[in-house]
């Protein structure tokens, strides 16, 4: 194993040093690598490149191009990369604390900027009878119109789990969502003991257990890669866009890509320009009235 050069994705990373998953098989015990300066970049999801040393830490060659990114201000407002490589982004709500569906729209527009694709949770579907409105039901109607996966969940009774665990399957899913909304319950359950054996490795590593601030790959089995993965981190559960151009913004409603090449000027806002197709689309009923609305608190916001 000296002189072969591997590669494997980083479960986790501490300072300078990583663990990332044995070439063999996930379930056995990760691989320890010391990283350059140069790449004081890897993070959590990363795909690296690595070769053995006979004494000590593997040492890590190269940081294989990503898919994507997931960033955050970090100290001074810099940007900090917290995960990399991520394939979908669950935006977990629930019934108690009640749902703000401006929230909901800025996780798809996230998800839509990292390329990634979404499915909306419901959980606590046990307090929907006494908490839900029509307001709602209307919105997770017109989310499941235009094309995203809705879920009704119960992390407590299980509800839901295999659902989400099917529509989890080969791909790297992060969670976001606000507190209280059930995210740990959800994650809980899909990994059952596996976060307890990944855990226990980092302990043995000499590192202590997983702490709260730091992004983590665990597989959701460790026998099968194909059943997909859950980075965890608080951190990048709550994370929402903030800066954003006003094409981001109108990308991340997807509805709109049917009309927006239709509109007069290639550099519509759909906000006021005559001639505006998206504009038409909403009169016609084609584009709800709800999320055009937010659509244009949210580029208003972007504005002041």
């Amino acid at each position: 194993m000296n002189n072969t050069l591997h590669t494997g994705r980083v479960i986790i990373r501490f300072g300078a040093e990583l663990l990332v998953e044995n070439p063999e098989k996930p379930s056995l015990p990760p691989i320890r690598c010391t990283a350059k300066r140069k790449f004081d970049t890897i993070v959590c999801g990363d795909v690296i490149t690595w070769h053995g040393n006979e004494h000590g830490n593997a040492t890590v060659d190269d940081l294989l191009p990503r898919k994507n990114a997931l960033t955050r201000p970090g100290y001074r407002g810099r940007p900090r990369t917290i995960a990399a490589n991520i394939d979908q982004l669950v935006v977990v709500n629930s019934w108690l604390p009640e749902t703000s569906w401006d929230l909901v729209d800025r996780y798809l527009i996230a998800a839509q900027q990292l390329n990634a694709n979404a499915v909306i949770v419901m959980n606590k579907s046990d307090l929907a009878d006494q908490h839900a409105v029509d307001e709602d039901w209307q919105a997770m109607k017109t989310y499941q119109k235009i094309g995203y996966d809705v879920l009704q969940m119960n992390a407590l009774t299980g509800e839901g789990v295999d659902q989400l665990k099917s529509l989890m399957r080969d791909k790297t899913s992060i969670f976001s969502g606000r507190s209280g909304v059930g995210k740990s319950s959800i994650a809980n359950v899909l990994l059952s003991n596996t976060a307890d054996i990944t855990v226990g490795i980092i302990s043995d590593s000499g590192e202590g257990k997983h702490t709260t601030t730091t992004a983590m790959l665990y597989p959701l089995n460790p026998n099968n890669q194909q059943d997909g993965y859950l980075i965890d981190s608080p951190g990048v559960r709550d994370y929402a866009v903030s800066d954003m151009t006003e094409q981001q913004l109108s990308d991340g409603y997807i509805e709109f890509a049917p009309f927006k090449e239709l509109c007069h000027f290639n550099n519509c806002s759909h906000n006021h320009e005559p001639k505006c197709a998206v504009r038409t689309a909403v009169d016609k009923g084609d584009i709800t009235q709800e999320r055009y609305h937010r659509y244009i608190q949210a580029l208003q916001s972007l504005e002041t």
